[in-house]
C-alpha cells in the first residue's frame, strides 16, 4: 500500500471546448449538481483518504483560488502555471517541489467515485513506476475519438495516446505516481513543452507504467457541453437537476 495522503490536481487549462456553457469561468468552476466540478474532485479524493492537495492553476486561477479561499474543508497549496497554454506535463512539473513521496494525480475535470481512488491508493508501488487507472469497458466510453487509449501486455501498459490503433483500455486520468515521473517528463520535453502522455509513453517503453483496472466503476472526463450532459445522466442526474447533492457519493 502506498500510504500516500497527497494529491496533485491539474486545473490550469483554459477549457475552450466547454466555453459555450462556462462563459468566462475557468472549467474547474463550471457547475455540476450545484457545486463546481473541482469541488466534486476534492470531495471524492478526500473521501478516498487524501489529506493534502497541490492544485496547479493557470487560466483564471485567481477565480479558482478565490472560490476556495474560505473553504476550511480542504488543505490546499496553490501552484501557479503561467505557461498554461502549453501541454499538461508542464503543469505537473510546476508542482515538483511540493512532492516528496508517492502521490495521487488527478485532473480537475474528471468525475470519479471515491472507492476508485481508494482502491488505487491501496496498490503497492515501486519507487521507479507509475500506476494508471484504466477502464476496460470500451463500449461505455462516450467520446472514443477524444479518449486517451492504452495498450497493455499483462499488467503493463506498452503504449498510450489518443491516436494509437491497438488498444484495449482507456486512460481515466487518475494515476498513482512515484516522484520518478518528474524525471521522465523532463526527459520527454520538446523545447519547453511536454504532455503527460509523452512521459508515460517513455515509461511504458521501459515497462515502468502499470495498469489498474477500475472494473465496473464509473468516471467521466467533462470537457465539452456534450460530456457535461452525459455525466449528469451517468451520475444519476438529468441535465436540469441541480439539487446540491454530492455526485461522487450518490453512486
Amino acid at each position: 500500500m502506498s500510504r500516500t495522503k497527497q494529491a496533485v490536481i491539474l486545473a490550469a487549462g483554459n477549457g475552450t471546448r466547454l466555453a459555450s456553457v462556462s462563459g468566462k469561468l475557468p472549467k474547474p468552476l463550471v457547475d455540476f449538481k450545484g457545486k463546481p466540478i473541482l469541488e466534486h474532485v476534492l470531495l471524492a479524493a478526500q473521501e478516498a483518504g487524501v489529506e493534502e492537495f497541490a492544485i496547479v492553476v493557470g487560466y483564471r486561477g485567481d477565480l479558482i483560488k478565490s472560490h476556495f479561499a474560505r473553504d476550511a474543508r480542504f488543505n490546499i497549496t496553490w501552484v501557479e502555471n503561467s505557461d498554461y497554454h502549453k501541454a499538461n506535463g508542464v503543469s505537473l512539473l510546476k508542482a515538483r517541489r511540493l512532492i516528496n513521496g508517492p502521490f495521487l494525480l488527478l485532473m480537475s475535470d474528471h468525475l470519479f467515485q471515491p472507492q476508485t481512488a481508494a482502491s488505487l491508493l491501496k496498490q503497492p508501488i515501486q519507487d521507479d513506476e507509475v500506476i494508471l487507472a484504466v477502464d476496460e469497458k470500451l463500449d461505455s466510453i462516450f467520446d472514443m475519438d477524444d479518449a486517451t487509449k492504452v495498450c497493455r501486455m499483462g499488467d503493463y501498459i506498452i503504449d498510450i495516446g489518443k491516436q494509437i490503433r491497438c488498444y484495449d483500455a482507456i486512460d481515466t486520468g487518475m494515476f498513482l505516481c512515484s516522484p520518478v515521473l518528474f524525471g521522465w517528463l523532463q526527459a520527454s520535453k520538446t523545447g519547453d513543452n511536454c504532455s503527460l502522455s509523452d512521459g508515460m509513453r517513455q515509461m511504458a517503453q521501459r515497462r515502468k507504467l502499470r495498469a489498474f483496472d477500475i472494473g465496473e466503476a464509473m468516471w467521466q472526463d467533462v470537457d465539452s457541453p456534450a460530456t457535461l450532459a452525459y455525466a449528469q445522466g451517468l451520475f444519476g442526474c438529468p441535465p436540469s437537476c441541480f439539487d446540491g447533492e454530492k455526485v461522487v457519493a450518490s453512486v
